[in-house]
């Protein structure tokens, strides 16, 4: 790897030779301008517009624009005067926990690299040191003319420098969130709760840039001359007022069928219980259904019971005809009626069983006195 920036760590009284190389690298696809009419390049000159005569690079300065317009140069030879005990050194000033730092702070990384055999034991010296502390060093350096803050920590056998932006360079929050009150309700929690936990945890390493790759195929197949590769295209429904609960459950129940749990239904956070599917709706004027209002799930069905093949219950869940959910309607009734028919009958015949045995205690009670008057005249 090259190295961008030649120096040392400055640890206490501990210098370590290091050199500062880039931890990331650019992968995306750059483009050039052209003429469209013949495909010509298009280029830029540097021209001056006092007597519009196009400069080379050593006939370019610097200088500093005043409020008033005039400009006030600066040399090469005015900045190295100037007292930056970083420019050489990576200056490590203290030594906190890593929550403390605010990501907004961070900026490109670097590898630092121990800089011959004699750095290597300060090197490990040091991050073992941060490693067993658990804690980062934050360090100031100068780099490209200016001095800069950075964050050091390990990162695997080697040490990592992350840039941060100075605390003043920081903007402050306010304007950014919504000046709508806005309340959460607690059922619309427990589906984000739900939401997270089916989408779980994910391998970095597996993650990529489709457009990358798609802009590559595409370069690629102009190249080659064949046809360009088709796009799909973007959700028709993006942007789209829909009902918040509804989204939500629609996206657990596409989370678990991305992560091959189709077959699994949402806990109690969804609203629908065991063995129920929910229906989503979109948010229509006027309010939700009142269906939707007594089912408290977004618009839950009930369909245990049901002997249908999976890709029928799809189908009957997806986008059934008016007549054909007036038909499930009723055999929902039907064996609702039945279900209560069931439990009255056996109702009466709990009934009917106290009865009998309470007449046949009776009866045992009259047989015994019967006995006991026998004895007595016997």
């Amino acid at each position: 790897m090259r190295s961008i920036w030649n120096g040392a760590i400055s640890f206490g009284l501990v210098s370590i030779p290091i050199k500062l190389v880039n931890a990331t690298e650019n992968h995306s696809v750059s483009f050039r301008q052209i003429h469209t009419a013949d495909g010509g390049r298009i280029r830029y000159r540097k021209v001056c517009e006092l007597d519009g005569e196009e400069l080379t690079a050593d006939e370019i300065g610097k200088a500093y624009e005043a409020d008033d317009g005039s400009m006030i140069p600066i040399t090469d030879e005015d900045l190295a005067a100037l007292p930056l005990p970083t420019a050489k050194t990576i200056d490590i000033v203290a030594f906190v926990p890593l929550d403390s730092i605010d990501p907004l702070q961070m900026g490109a990384a670097y590898y630092l690299v121990a800089g011959g055999p004699t750095a290597a034991k300060p090197y490990t010296l040091l991050r073992e040191a941060l490693k067993r502390s658990r804690r980062v060093a934050i360090a100031k350096f100068a780099l490209r003319g200016r001095e800069r803050l950075g964050m050091l920590r390990v990162v695997g056998d080697a040490i990592a420098m992350h840039g941060l932006l100075w605390p003043d360079e920081i903007r402050s929050y306010e304007g950014a969130a919504p000046e709508t009150s806005v309340t959460v309700r607690d059922a619309e929690l427990d589906l984000a709760d739900t939401l997270m936990d089916t989408l779980g945890e994910v391998e970095m390493d597996s993650l990529h840039d489709d457009y990358r790759e798609a802009v590559e195929e595409l370069i690629a197949a102009k190249t080659s001359g064949e046809e360009t590769p088709a796009q799909p295209a973007a959700d028709a429904g993006a942007g789209k007022v829909i009902d918040l609960m509804s989204a939500l459950e629609k996206s657990v129940r596409a989370a678990k069928s991305t992560r091959g749990e189709e077959g699994e239904e949402g806990e109690g956070a969804a609203g629908t219980g065991d063995g129920e599917d929910a229906e989503v709706r979109e948010l229509r004027p006027g309010g939700r259904r009142k269906a939707d209002a007594k089912g408290g799930g977004g618009g839950a069905h009930t369909k245990a019971g049901t002997d249908k093949p999976k890709s029928a219950q799809k189908k009957a869940t997806s986008g059934r005809a008016a007549p054909k959910k007036a038909a499930a309607k009723r055999t929902t009734a039907k064996k609702t009626a039945a279900k209560k028919t069931t439990a009255k009958k056996s109702s009466a015949g709990g009934t009917s069983a106290r009865s009998s045995s309470s007449k046949k205690t009776a009866a045992g009670s009259g047989a015994s006195g019967t006995r006991g008057k026998k004895r007595a005249s016997a």
